[in-house]
């Protein structure tokens, strides 16, 4: 029933990412009626939205599409930046959608900027603290010692399952609260708009699957210290 269990979270994990992939990929062709690339429609929009202090720039370290709220940068990757494809258009308009966010002060990408910031280290103080509970332990020969520590240690590894959970209506609002009402009927014609949200469905899908795999994380921890 464990072996069952894993492998049903390995599929619900996997199993999003690789459809993602897959949409992307199919609609990443290079159409001739799409006038623009989505650098070009990013830098349009924010331009027509009079968000003077957003950039976009290209993304040059490999990093992927995000968008950078402590410098105001719409980074796009060179496939989502150069091309006029159907999916770069629709990835430059949802990091657009975090760009209006920003602007408008959306309370949860605060939330989840100010977390960001902390959620790598605190996963590490937290693994940290997890692995010295036996050594605490027999060294003050204080079973509450190990017990704080084991509170404490599970408190922090779940603040980056927090943020994940948080990502998520976030990266939903910049998808179909942002970006769709802004391509339809003006940069996409009708027939793309189900397509577009195809690919925001699989994109927002992938989100869902990291808050999975954070809790697959803190769940070999505890499994762990059971033995």
């Amino acid at each position: 029933m464990v072996l069952i269990l894993i492998l049903i979270v390995v599929g619900l994990i996997l199993g999003p990412q690789i459809w993602a992939r897959r949409v992307l990929r199919q609609f990443a062709e290079k159409r001739d009626d799409i006038k623009g690339t989505g650098g070009e429609l990013a830098t349009h929009i924010l331009k027509e939205a009079g968000l003077k202090q957003y950039t976009v720039e290209l993304d040059e370290l490999g990093v992927g599409d995000h968008f950078n709220p402590l410098n105001k940068t719409v980074c796009l990757s060179p496939s989502s930046y150069n091309d006029n494809s159907l999916t770069a258009i629709v990835i430059a308009a949802h990091e657009v959608g975090h760009a209006i966010q920003d602007h408008i002060g959306f309370g949860p990408l605060k939330l989840r900027t100010r977390l960001a910031r902390v959620a790598g280290v605190f996963e590490r103080v937290g693994s940290i603290l997890l692995i010295a509970i036996p050594i605490v332990t027999m060294i003050t020969r204080a079973p509450q010692a190990g017990a704080a520590l084991l509170v404490i240690g599970m408190a922090v590894m779940l603040l980056p399952v927090l943020v994940h959970l948080i990502t998520l209506p976030v990266e939903v609002d910049a998808s179909f609260n942002r970006a769709l009402p802004l391509l339809s009927g003006r940069f996409l014609s009708d027939s793309d708009i189900p397509r577009a949200r195809k690919i925001l469905s699989a994109c927002a899908l992938t989100y869902l699957a990291a808050s999975l795999s954070s809790l697959l994380n803190v769940w070999r921890w505890i499994r762990f210290l059971k033995r």
